[in-house]
């Protein structure tokens, strides 16, 4: 049986606007304590209960302009950001389920922190951080990890369901889908972009991933 995943990126918010790391505190709900286990590396923000302000207008429009062109699913997921979730309401998708193994990359100790903060900072620990993608200098999650856990959910959890699937997940997890569909080395992670409100469609089938395109 063939099983259709279709990926939809949150929609535009302050945080991404600002190319800030996702803080787990705010956007997963998860204290500072933890040191980063768990969390976003792309931008996020918002209340961690019901979604804030993790979009901004703008992005709350295109959401809701969204939702009618989005196909009838018998399965919903979403990543348990706070926008991802706000997301996903808009969209018309308030019973998705939460699926914490698509949030994005874990931050470590760059969480809240914009890219030109830790570069400005942390110039060698960036620049190795973009260049290698077993590197974590910051602590957290490494590009590899990353992708090594979307691709066991969508071997595991995905693969195993049939029909259309409908996923609200993180710029992060995203990507690292593709490259798990693509077959494709993980340094092409980073040559990949995924904008707000992107739509993206695997086929699986027989333990095969294609990326479909149009």
């Amino acid at each position: 049986m063939t099983v259709r995943v279709i990926f939809v990126s949150p929609a535009i918010g302050p945080e991404l606007r600002q190319a800030r790391f996702a803080d787990e505190a705010s956007a997963y709900g998860v204290g500072a304590a933890n040191g980063g286990a768990t969390g976003g590396g792309t931008a996020d923000g918002g209340d961690a209960d019901g979604g804030g302000d993790a979009l901004d207008e703008a992005g709350v429009r295109a959401a809701r302009a969204l939702r009618p062109d989005l196909p009838v699913t018998s399965h919903r997921f979403v990543s348990p950001s706070a926008r991802c979730r706000r997301t996903a309401e808009e969209l018309g998708l308030a019973d998705a389920v939460a699926e914490p193994e698509l949030r994005g990359c874990a931050a470590g100790r760059w969480r809240g922190r914009t890219l030109d903060e830790v570069a400005a900072e942390e110039p060698e620990a960036m620049m190795a951080w973009l260049a290698d993608p077993a590197a974590a200098p910051h602590g957290g999650e490494s590009v590899r990890q990353l992708c090594a856990r979307v691709a066991g959910w969508l071997d595991g959890t995905a693969a195993g369901l049939t029909g259309r699937v409908l996923v609200v997940a993180e710029p992060d997890a995203v990507r690292a889908a593709a490259v798990h569909a693509l077959g494709v080395p993980d340094q092409a992670f980073r040559r990949l972009d995924v904008p707000p409100l992107a739509v993206v469609e695997l086929t699986g089938r027989a333990g095969r991933w294609n990326l479909r395109l149009g």
